[in-house]
C-alpha cells in the first residue's frame, strides 16, 4: 500500500514523539514560584523564565549577545530615549486544561506584562505578594516614562533618561511576557493566585504540575515559534545535596545534574557513561555584612572581618585549586570597569582583633550567619564555607551563629534584614556591570531587600546612576572604577570568589549549551 506524503509525514512525526525520551534534570533547589516577575533567583528563572516564558529579546545561546525573540527587530531613537519594538506574528500561547487562548500573542500582552509592574493603579499591581524586586531594585519605575502600542504588533518604550544597558535588561527573566487574556480570565474568576502556580506563556515548555520540594513537570510546546523541543517531557527533580544529584545521575534517574562539586569533576570525567560541561561564568560568591546592624555599621568592624577571612584557603578548599578566582570587586575582571587598582585587605588576624577593640566590640560578640542548605552555582558546599568562616572569626574573638535554611526561606528572611551576615551569590543576568551593582549594592536594593548588606552609599549611588546614562563604554568604565573604589573603602561584603561552573550529564545527552549567565535552558536538549 502506498502512503501519500502528508500521511507519511504525520506517521513519522507520531513515531518520533513516541520514541522521544523524557529529559530529567536534577536541580539544586525549589523554585520560589512561577510568576517570575516576583522573584530574582536563578533557580526560579530556570523553572519559569527559561521554560514557560519568552521575552522581547533573548541572549544567544552560550553568550551575552542579544538576539530577537518575541520582537523580530527594534530601533532606538538618536537621543536614546525611545525604543520601538516590532513584534513577531503567529506566536502561540500554551493550551492547558486550565486555559485555552482565543488569540495569538500581540502588543496587549507586552503592555500588560510591563504596566502591572510599572503602574501602581494597575489591577494586578497589588496582587504580587512580594512585589517586583528586580523591577524595583533596578529602578525601572523611575526609568520608564511610558509603554504604549502604536498598532497590534508595535510597542514603544519611552524612557525618562538614557539607559545604556536597557536592551540587555529586557532580555532578563523579570521582563518575561505573560498572556493578558489569561490574566483577565483569572482576575474575573477571583483566582489571581493561579498566575503564580499555573503559569501560561509562549515558551518552549508547557507547565504541567509542581510537587513542592520534589519535582516540576513540563511537556513540549508543539507550537513553539522556534520549533518544538526534542524532549517531549521535561522534569526538574529537586535535589539539594550535590552527592545525591551525582548518585541519581549515575543511576540514570536523571540525565543532567546541575552544579557537581568541583572535586567530583575528575571522577565524573573518568566515568564512561558521563560527561561534564564547564564554562567561565559571570558569578560572584560573597557574604553580605548587614551595615544597619550594631557594630557592623562601623567600617572598622567590617574591615576587621575581611582581614580575618582566610580567602585563599577558603577558595581552594571550597572550589578546588584552579576552579575559581579569588574575588576583589563585586563582579569578575572580564567585565567593563573592573578596578585593577583595588586589592583585598591582607590576611592579618592580629590587626583585625585590634580594629575590633578600637571599635569597642566586646570579645565573644555573637553574629548570625544565614546560609543555604544545599550547594549551588556560587557555593558548592555552604556548610563547609560557613564553618571555615566561623573558625576565621573565632580567631579574632567573634562567635558566628550559623543558621542553615532552605534557599527561598533564607532569601525571605534576608530581605527582612534579620541577619548579621548572609552568604549568597550572584550570577550576572545580562553581562553588564549595572546588573551587579544596582540590585546588590544600590540604595534602591537596600529598600527592596535585594541588597542584603543594606548598604546605601550616596557617592557610590551617584556614580552608578551616572554610568547607566552614558552610552560610551570608556566613559562608563571610568565611572565604574570610581564606584568600585568607594565599595573597596567601605567593605560592605566579604567578596569570596568568581567560580567556574560545571554541569554533569549522561553521555547520550545532546544539545545542551552552558551559559556564562548560568541560565539552564533545555529547549534544544535531548536524550539520544
Amino acid at each position: 500500500m502506498k502512503l501519500n506524503a502528508t500521511l507519511l509525514t504525520l506517521l513519522l512525526a507520531m513515531a518520533g514523539q513516541a520514541l522521544a525520551k523524557p529529559l530529567v534534570v536534577c536541580t539544586e533547589a525549589s523554585p520560589e514560584g512561577f510568576d517570575v516577575a516576583q522573584y530574582s533567583t536563578a533557580v526560579t528563572f530556570d523553572a519559569a523564565a527559561e521554560t514557560v516564558f519568552n521575552r522581547l529579546i533573548d541572549f544567544a545561546p552560550g553568550t551575552t549577545d542579544l538576539q530577537p525573540a518575541l520582537a523580530e527587530r527594534w530601533t532606538v531613537s538618536d537621543d536614546g530615549l525611545v525604543y520601538t519594538f516590532h513584534l513577531r506574528r503567529g506566536v502561540q500561547f500554551h493550551r492547558t486544561d486550565y486555559f485555552t487562548p482565543t488569540r495569538e500573542f500581540n502588543a496587549d500582552d507586552v503592555l500588560w506584562s510591563f504596566q502591572r509592574q510599572l503602574d501602581p493603579k494597575h489591577p494586578w499591581h497589588a496582587k504580587a505578594s512580594v512585589g517586583f524586586p528586580y523591577f524595583e531594585s533596578m529602578g525601572f519605575g523611575q526609568l520608564i516614562r511610558s509603554v504604549e502600542k502604536t498598532d497590534p504588533y508595535t510597542v514603544v518604550f519611552t524612557l525618562k533618561r538614557r539607559e545604556a544597558p536597557f536592551l540587555h535588561d529586557l532580555a532578563m527573566g523579570f521582563t518575561s511576557i505573560y498572556s493578558a487574556e489569561y490574566a483577565d480570565q483569572l482576575l474575573a474568576a477571583g483566582k489571581t493566585g493561579d498566575l503564580n502556580s499555573k503559569p501560561i506563556g509562549t515558551g518552549p515548555f508547557v507547565f504541567q504540575r509542581y510537587s513542592k520540594d520534589a519535582q516540576v513537570r513540563y511537556r513540549a510546546h508543539r507550537d513553539y515559534f522556534r520549533g518544538a523541543p526534542p524532549a517531549e517531557t521535561l522534569v526538574f527533580v529537586i535535589t539539594t545535596d550535590n552527592n545525591v544529584r551525582l548518585q541519581k545521575l549515575r543511576a540514570n534517574e536523571c540525565q543532567v545534574a546541575l552544579y557537581p562539586k568541583p572535586e567530583d569533576v575528575p571522577v565524573i570525567e573518568a566515568d564512561p557513561q558521563l560527561k561534564v560541561a564547564g564554562i567561565e561564568t559571570l558569578v560572584t560568591s560573597y557574604v553580605a555584612l548587614n551595615t544597619q546592624h550594631p557594630f557592623l555599621k562601623d567600617v572598622r568592624v567590617r574591615r576587621a572581618i575581611n582581614m580575618a577571612f582566610d580567602r585563599r584557603s577558603h577558595v581552594d578548599q571550597l572550589f578546588g585549586k584552579g576552579n575559581a578566582l579569588p574575588a576583589v570587586n563585586p563582579y569578575p575582571p572580564s567585565m567593563l570597569g573592573y578596578n585593577i587598582a583595588t586589592h583585598n585587605l591582607p590576611y592579618d588576624p592580629d590587626k583585625a582583633r585590634a580594629l575590633l577593640k578600637e571599635a569597642g566590640v566586646p570579645d565573644g560578640t555573637v553574629l548570625t550567619l544565614f546560609t543555604r542548605n544545599g550547594g549551588g552555582p556560587s557555593n558548592p558546599n555552604p556548610r563547609l564555607s560557613a564553618e571555615m568562616l566561623q573558625a576565621d572569626l573565632a580567631r579574632i574573638g567573634l562567635v558566628l551563629d550559623i543558621r542553615v535554611m532552605e534557599w527561598a526561606e533564607m532569601l525571605r528572611r534576608g530581605k527582612s534584614g534579620e541577619h548579621d551576615l548572609l552568604a549568597s551569590g550572584w550570577a550576572g543576568d545580562n553581562g553588564d556591570p549595572d546588573n551587579f551593582l544596582t540590585p546588590l549594592l544600590g540604595c534602591e536594593g537596600a529598600k527592596t531587600g535585594e541588597n542584603y548588606a543594606r548598604w546605601c552609599n550616596f557617592a557610590f549611588q551617584a556614580l552608578i546612576t551616572r554610568a547607566r546614562e552614558i552610552i560610551e563604554p570608556d566613559a562608563r568604565a571610568k565611572l565604574y572604577e570610581q564606584a568600585l573604589a568607594v565599595y573597596d573603602d567601605d567593605q560592605p561584603w566579604i567578596a569570596i570568589a568568581h567560580p567556574r561552573i560545571f554541569t554533569a550529564m549522561r553521555r547520550n545527552v545532546e544539545g545542551y549549551q552552558p551559559s556564562p549567565l548560568t541560565k539552564n535552558n533545555f529547549a534544544t536538549t535531548q536524550v539520544k
